[in-house]
């Protein structure tokens, strides 16, 4: 592997994966388990690819201490179609739900929920162009759910306390780019959902993490593919999953658990970002954070310089230093560093030496 060049991926997603997780699945790749054929062959109802499945779920049972009473799946949509699912499954018909709005995908989950019922906002932090949490939350108590998302990634906006809502109440979370980064306590969830590829593997699986109660609200006359409970009951497996993302996800669990778990994970993570926002707000102004300092995410890490045409030269001059996908969201521009939980420490001091390098040519 003497060869092999990699970059410093700081893309937001599909995101960096661990380069040992990688190096795995490309050693058996051709060959999974002695079968002859690859994972991406081989039949979901084979005794192999339940191996995969079960083994994933259970290293995530471990590594988030998943309660008995919860069921684990692996879906397909994304975290978009669950903006769909969600209010399908949980939300009976005349019932209202609450969302806290505080950056782009929680705008989309509240507008996508609002075209299949009632849906309010007991929050929304637009007006201070989402770079806080909100200070107070107006809840109905007598809400189908309470909604958020746990970290919004293109305004790099991070809860680190679950909001609590009334009691009787289920919390709901969309937890798609700080999923498996740090520890929580599920059992404050009724339901947790999170599109893998940011932080848990590659692009087309879901997790889903329901608790039981939430599968009995489930309608009689969903669709089957929109509906949790049956697809809860098929151990993710009703129809054709999306076999070698389970795979990959898989591995990133394992490799998570080898690492020291997610306090170990946590800790990394911390320091990594700690590099990059010390690098912005050492830099006397050059470097303008969008989040206020007690609502910044360590995974999506938003900033702007003195000009859009400074910023295209930062992104253009660190693509040739193999810093890759700082550019800011479209809707937003700017510049965002994704630190994942496969960046490495090296990939965030790498970056904060380019930063302060570009600073002393252009400041």
């Amino acid at each position: 592997m003497s060869d092999l060049k990699r970059v410093h991926n700081f893309n937001p997603g599909p995101g960096v994966l661990p380069l040992e997780v990688l190096q795995e699945a490309q050693a058996e790749l051709l060959n999974f388990k002695g079968t002859g054929m690859s994972v991406m062959e081989i039949s979901h109802r084979s005794k192999e690819f339940e191996a995969v499945i079960q083994t994933a779920e259970a290293d995530l049972r471990e590594l988030l201490g998943i309660p008995s009473n919860y069921k684990v799946m692996f879906l397909q949509g994304g975290a978009t179609l669950q903006f769909a699912m969600l209010p399908m499954n949980l939300r009976a018909a005349g019932a209202s739900a609450d969302y806290v709005v505080t950056g782009s995908w929680s705008k989309i989950a509240l507008k996508e929920s609002k075209k299949l019922g009632t849906a309010r906002a007991a929050a929304n932090t637009e007006a201070d162009g989402f770079n806080c949490l909100p200070k107070s939350l107006d809840l109905d108590p007598k809400a189908a759910y309470l909604h958020f998302t746990s970290n919004e990634t293109i305004h790099g906006v991070e809860y680190f306390s679950e909001p609590t809502p009334p009691d009787g109440v289920p919390l709901v979370c969309d937890t798609s780019s700080d999923f498996i980064s740090r520890p929580i306590d599920v059992s404050k969830y009724a339901l947790l959902y999170a599109g893998a590829q940011k932080n848990a593997g590659p692009s087309g699986v879901t997790v889903v993490i329901a608790r039981d109660d939430m599968l009995a609200r489930t309608p009689e006359n969903l669709p089957v593919m929109l509906d949790y409970k049956t697809l809860a009951e098929s151990g993710s497996l009703h129809n054709t999953p999306p076999s070698f993302a389970i795979y990959m996800v898989g591995l990133v669990f394992k490799w998570a658990k080898k690492v020291g778990g997610l306090a170990a994970v946590e800790k990394i993570n911390r320091e990594k970002a700690g590099i990059v926002y010390n690098a912005i707000d050492e830099s006397g102004g050059f470097y303008r954070g969008h989040t206020v300092p007690e609502a910044r995410s360590l995974m999506n890490i938003p900033f702007r310089l003195p000009s859009e045409e400074l910023e295209d030269t930062f992104a253009r001059e660190a693509k040739k230093n193999d810093l890759i996908g700082l550019k800011g969201h479209r809707s937003v521009g700017g510049m965002r560093a994704s630190v994942y939980n496969a960046m490495t420490i090296e990939g965030a001091k790498e970056l904060a030496k380019f930063m302060k390098e570009f600073q002393k040519k252009n400041g």
